[in-house]
């Protein structure tokens, strides 16, 4: 591979332009055929298994009027409301297309407010567009020329994705300038923004593509953008890097496009394999949307992976010496840190036991996590979802925004009784009329909580009805059930996707490194880096340490869909930096056999690198923290706090001091190498590092 990826990096840069119209035209015909032929994303709660979806499917079978998406519309003025309007607004949502039923207005105690409850036949995946929430404001419009203020609520208004851009730009731009503090060169610092630029275009416009063709989530194509920008810049970083150290070492333009793409270029494909393989464990959770998730992020950071090992030789082709500082600063005696190194590896004990006890702290607050999908209570008080659940909340209490609807057998039990002793029951504060369907077989009883529909007490009290109250042949369903076993599924499948990330990443490492120590100790510091991002969204959301600095108006629980899908990208993005540092401490130790020196050096070498590569992808995800999604905004805090623990505490302390209390045994392999050749550093190899002297199985031995 090594060869091969030199080769291409060599082409590329001696035919730049032929490159650069290549990758121009993919993005224009890429951007051009999403515009005529992309999709709209949508979720798809739809999960095999859970008694929601059962009851669910219950009724779109028995009862179609009832079995499709719905919507909430709310009326609100400063006086009492006439309710010949509100006769007249409901006839004009019962003659919309796709509607099966429109419940009544259901008038606030002081007269104020109104609600109606919309009960589609169609999915919400059977809109195009805008066209749902369109429909639902030509209804409303009336209303709104009188004065009345109109809010919309339900999975029609919810499932409008809006196009973002202020995250993304805030990122760039920060990573601009640490670009350029790095570089000390407008023409390096640029070449990365647009590679990245170029990349996330091409991998954003098949996701729109993939729309098309299957269901994608609205969040998906922002997290697959907040990814790639990330490690699109970050592989661009470490190719520039190389292919300037090349130019400085006198060597021409297409022997240093070479040397980087055999170099770097190796890691660079590396990492963003295994991040390709790390989502594949997202379909182990078993959750449509997390399969769409993965999907796009596979799409984009694919794109990104391409366009870094041909782009990046192009773009460097062309700009030549233009990328180097104009004055090389001149080096007194050891940088920083390499003395920071040297004083960790004196220390090894002292400073790893400390950075385990703040790795501790930072963790601890995930034993308090506590996990609900999303509503539209944490929204921006700009968008009329978050106006609508506020209006309902404070007319009709905080269960009127997340009711429980029960699909009764007709056959197996009847509806009055059933409401007789769902009225006994405390934690429930209203309870509808039994619905019959045409057939005469199925009615549906909807009942209200005491508490809002993220409240821990919601989930006990449907927990607490199915398994106490609720007889044979009733089905409690609706969206807040749904959520509610959703965050079941997510807490039971989460360990397999654990083990599953978990054994690739250390069967990767083995592979690369040829140690399993290496492997198994990178795997558990990744753990450490991602407990503790755990831990901070946390401190930060659950218990609302920071929710208020992020735009939230109150604490909330940790989105259920987080934690798996921050899991499987960070365990991708750490091989990014774990090949780096790792593959030149190997290349050193191999080299002169002292397993100290060698650990203070490859830190040393690498930590200007690593430290401008973090602080890129830090910038890019704390942008993304501004999004209006909170959602998203967990992921862009969660992945930079990863990153920072990742880049200080793991690569600046615990590695170099594990590794200098390991000494040899880090490169300790339980099997004999048979075929004793060269090994070349994945990163770093200037040339072919001697071949172990001899390999005894259980003893590692130092080349000599």
């Amino acid at each position: 591979m090594r060869i091969l990826l030199g080769r291409i990096g060599a082409s590329c840069a001696a035919h730049p332009w032929r490159t650069v119209a290549v990758w121009v035209v993919l993005f224009a015909a890429t951007m051009s055929a999403a515009g005529a032929f992309g999709g709209q994303m949508h979720d798809n709660y739809h999960v095999e298994g859970l008694d929601s979806i059962a009851g669910s499917d219950m009724l779109a079978e028995r009862f179609p009027d009832l079995a499709g998406t719905d919507a909430r519309v709310v009326v609100h003025d400063d006086v009492a409301l006439d309710p010949v309007v509100l006769d007249g607004l409901r006839g004009r949502l019962e003659a919309l297309d796709g509607v099966g039923t429109v419940s009544p207005a259901r008038v606030s105690s002081d007269g104020d407010t109104a609600l109606v409850s919309v009960q589609y036949r169609i999915p919400v995946t059977d809109f195009e567009g805008t066209d749902g929430i369109d429909a639902l404001r030509s209804a409303t419009a009336p209303l709104e020329r009188e004065g009345l203020q109109v809010e919309l609520g339900g999975q029609v208004a919810e499932n409008i994705s809006k196009p973002g851009g202020a995250a993304e730009a805030v990122g760039i731009v920060v990573a601009l300038v640490i670009l350029l503090l790095a570089f000390g060169s407008v023409v390096a610092a640029g070449l990365p923004i647009a590679v990245a630029v170029i990349g996330v275009g091409i991998g954003s416009g098949t996701v729109v593509l993939l729309a098309s063709i299957t269901e994608i989530s609205p969040m998906a194509p922002t997290i697959a953008t907040m990814v790639g920008i990330g490690v699109g810049i970050d592989y661009a970083l470490l190719l520039v890097t190389r292919f300037a150290d090349g130019l400085r070492s006198g060597l021409s333009s297409k022997e240093a496009a070479f040397q980087s793409n055999s170099t770097a270029g190796v890691s660079v494909v590396f990492a963003g394999s295994t991040v390709l393989l790390c989502l594949l464990g997202l379909r182990l959770a078993g959750l449509p949307v997390y399969a769409s998730m993965g999907y796009a992020t596979l799409a984009v950071v694919g794109a990104v992976m391409l366009t870094s090992i041909t782009l990046v030789p192009a773009l460097c082709g062309l700009a030549g010496k233009r990328l180097l500082r104009k004055k090389v600063p001149v080096s007194a005696g050891p940088s920083r840190t390499e003395r920071w190194a040297r004083m960790v590896c004196r220390k090894p004990v002292v400073f790893g036991l400390a950075a385990l006890m703040l790795l501790a702290v930072l963790a601890a607050p995930v034993l308090d996590m506590r996990m609900w999908p999303q509503d539209a209570g944490t929204q921006p008080t700009s968008n009329t979802t978050r106006l609508a659940y506020d209006l309902v909340d404070s007319e009709f209490g905080p269960g009127a925004n997340g009711p429980f609807m029960l699909a009764v057998d007709l056959s197996r039990t009847s509806p009055i009784a059933l409401i007789d002793k769902l009225s006994r029951e405390p934690g429930i504060m209203s309870i509808s009329a039994p619905l019959t369907n045409a057939t005469g077989d199925t009615a549906v009883v909807t009942l209200e909580p005491t508490t809002g529909p993220s409240d821990e007490a919601t989930a006990a009290l449907l927990q607490h009805l199915r398994s106490e109250v609720l007889p044979d042949g009733v089905i409690a369903t609706g969206v807040t059930p749904i959520f509610s076993d959703i965050t079941d599924k997510v807490a039971e499948r989460i360990w397999l996707v654990v083990a599953f990330v978990v054994a690739l990443s250390v069967v990767l490492l083995t592979v690369v490194f040829r140690s399993i120590v290496v492997a198994l100790k990178a795997a558990a510091m990744n753990l450490l880096s991602v407990a503790a991002a755990y831990g901070v969204m946390v401190a930060v959301f659950q218990w609302g340490w920071g929710a208020s600095a992020l735009g939230l108006p109150h604490a909330v629980p940790v989105s259920s869909w987080v934690p798996i899908l921050m899991f499987t990208i960070l365990f991708g993005l750490s091989m990014d930096y774990e090949v780096f540092l790792l593959s030149r401490v190997r290349e050193l130790w191999l080299r002169t056999g002292d397993a100290h020196s060698s650990v203070v050096d490859g830190v040393a070498s690498t930590g200007r690198v690593i430290t401008s590569a973090a602080a890129i992808m830090i910038a890019v995800f704390l942008g993304f923290a501004m999004d209006a999604d909170v959602t998203i905004k967990m992921m862009g805090v969660g992945l930079a706090t990863a990153v920072l623990v990742d880049a200080t505490i793991v690569r600046m302390v615990l590695v170099p001091a594990t590794m200098t209390l390991l000494g040899q045994w880090n490169w300790w392999i339980p099997f004999k190498n048979r075929a004793r050749r060269p090994h070349t550093s994945p990163t770093h190899p200037t040339s072919p590092a001697p071949a172990y002297a001899s390999e005894h199985r259980g003893h590692p031995v130092a080349p000599k």
